[in-house]
């Protein structure tokens, strides 16, 4: 049964040693970030499951301990995905993918170490169908299952975004902040995936996975943080 769901952003941007001069307009998403996770640390779950964007379609699994690191942003940064706890030949020799080091970095900021952790990368190809299976999959795993669920909104809300400007953009993503701020279930397993793709959104399988998660659930949800502050769209919120 999922008990809660902390939803983040993962620009690796969101590191400060990966972002020139910490990009302090960034203060405010890690904030959100850092207040999300605990409301998951306070719903005492058995398991923690961080979910975010792969390169492939997916689903590709990360037990806890598996490395990840920033190293292609031309920094000398590594983490964990959680406390590592297991043998060498436990863990997958892939290395997380960026979303999930993202994740792992924020676990480790924060200190995680209140419940065993897996993680589970989905990419932009799979399919919303399937990504309801998962989450429900994933839920009933264990008693008190929690989310770290990882992912950006559409890249495409200025004419220096990543994507460019697309006059779609802005709509989609506060309908994405609407729905993961009232944890509105239906709403999020209706986004459209085509048009997530060309928006250049990551966080569409995410999400989905958690709208699988939370079935019938009576989660509240928190809208924390919402902004595009380089043109891209970032969601910080929490379920509970």
């Amino acid at each position: 049964m999922l008990v809660a769901a902390a939803v983040c952003p993962c620009p690796p941007l969101l590191v400060p040693e990966v972002a020139a001069g910490a990009a302090p307009e960034l203060d405010a998403a890690r904030a959100a970030c850092t207040d999300a996770l605990g409301v998951l640390a306070a719903a005492r779950p058995d398991r923690l499951l961080v979910v975010g964007p792969a390169d492939g379609a997916g689903p590709e699994t990360y037990p806890q301990g598996t490395r990840g690191s920033f190293r292609g942003f031309g920094v000398d940064l590594d983490v964990s995905l959680g406390p590592d706890r297991g043998p060498e030949s436990e863990r997958t020799a892939r290395g997380l993918p960026y979303g999930l080091a993202v994740g792992a970095w924020l676990l480790g900021r924060t200190g995680w170490a209140d419940a065993p952790v897996e993680g589970i990368g989905v990419g932009e190809a799979f399919p919303a169908e399937r990504c309801a299976a998962l989450g429900r999959d994933v839920a009933a795993r264990d008693r008190r299952s929690a989310l770290l669920v990882l992912g950006d909104a559409s890249a495409c809300r200025t004419l220096k975004a990543p994507g460019y400007l697309d006059e779609r953009a802005a709509p989609f993503d506060a309908e994405v902040g609407r729905a993961l701020g009232a944890a509105d279930v239906a709403a999020l397993a209706a986004l459209d995936a085509a048009l997530a793709r060309e928006l250049k959104v990551s966080g569409r399988a995410p999400w989905q996975v958690l709208a699988g998660a939370a079935g019938d659930t009576a989660l509240a949800g928190t809208l924390l943080y919402e902004d595009a502050p380089y043109g891209v769209g970032y969601v910080a919120a929490t379920w509970s």
